[in-house]
């Protein structure tokens, strides 16, 4: 039985797939490694250069484009390791990370899951969330005016541990996870495309141990360029639809249906003044008064969009929630 069964998702990232794996063999010594490629029906070459370049690696093909979660619950089910890495693609590792955590791991019972920092290239810290708060925070659209957020955080209260490691949720980029706590907590939600679904997963996984970041060790996450992610937001229009729709359905899984419609409507109700200021703009810089609206009109086409999913995930319908290319609006 390996120590670590290594499952990446491929999905038309053949050579990133080999890079990442090569990454990770070159630097871990202590830990015996499998690995399962899960791919996505990617459509191209990628099992011969995968399967070429890295003889031995486990080949599991959906079928379909799973997802992230979907198809990483199959890797799990394949696997034969103690633990099991989530590992992305777009990833190479900057030293013996891997060991560390296996010992560490090891030496403590408690800890369910854990992960190391993500760095971008250049090695600086990448900012992401570590509580369920700071991202339902960032659902809401609001003024940026310092009561506004002051009054977001009263409502929305940090969880707090007695361990400083202790965070809700781990992104799902490199995730090491004990295979007994995958086992009384569930897998992935497979509702979930992508997005959201590593943060809803935390929740249980919570409850069957620690969940803890290593802030001393790290690994470089690429981010790797997507359909589905927003290149160039702006404060109201930063979020990607598919991003949106997956992190609605965890809230109204984690929060429950008010805090759900809270959201909704914040949306719903910035649209007018979103218009209307706009158009005073206009008229007081002699323009004509619907003149430059992109933004606004961008806005309310996301919105709509989510409003075609609103009942869905309102009923907590158990239902594929991955929106149609038609609705991916950038």
């Amino acid at each position: 039985m390996p120590d670590v069964s290594v499952i990446i998702v491929n999905y038309r990232t053949p050579y990133l797939t080999v890079e990442a794996i090569r990454s990770l063999r070159a630097v871990t010594r202590r830990t015996t490694l499998e690995f399962i490629v899960v791919d996505n029906d990617s459509g191209d070459d990628s099992q011969r250069i995968i399967r070429e370049a890295i003889p031995g690696v486990i080949w599991h093909q959906t079928g379909h484009n799973a997802g992230f979660g979907r198809a990483s619950n199959a890797g799990m089910r394949l696997a034969q390791g103690r633990y099991f890495l989530l590992l992305n693609a777009d990833t190479l590792q900057t030293g013996d990370v891997l060991d560390e955590c296996v010992r560490r791991l090891n030496a403590e019972p408690g800890i369910a899951a854990c992960a190391p920092i993500q760095l971008y290239a250049d090695g600086h810290p990448m900012p992401y969330h570590r509580s369920f708060a700071g991202l339902l925070r960032t659902l809401y659209i609001l003024p940026s005016r310092a009561f506004f957020q002051k009054v977001l955080n009263r409502l929305t209260p940090e969880n707090q541990y007695p361990d400083p490691r202790q965070c809700d949720w781990l992104v799902g980029a490199f995730l090491l996870v004990r295979r007994e706590a995958v086992l009384e907590a569930g897998y992935f939600d497979e509702r979930f495309f992508m997005y959201a679904e590593d943060v809803e997963w935390g929740n249980r996984l919570g409850k069957a141990g620690k969940l803890c970041y290593f802030s001393d060790l790290g690994f470089i996450h690429l981010e790797n360029q997507s359909d589905l992610r927003r290149n160039q937001p702006t404060y109201i229009n930063r979020f990607g639809v598919q991003n949106q729709v997956s992190n609605l359905l965890w809230v109204r899984t984690h929060y429950g249906v008010l805090v759900y419609l809270s959201i909704i409507f914040n949306y719903l109700a910035l649209i007018p003044p979103f218009f209307g200021w706009k158009v005073l703009v206009n008229v007081l810089k002699k323009r004509e008064p619907l003149s430059q609206l992109d933004a606004q009109r961008l806005f309310a086409r996301k919105v709509r969009v989510l409003l075609h999913y609103f009942w869905p995930i309102l009923l907590n319908w158990s239902r594929f929630y991955k929106i149609a290319p038609t609705e991916n609006i950038q």
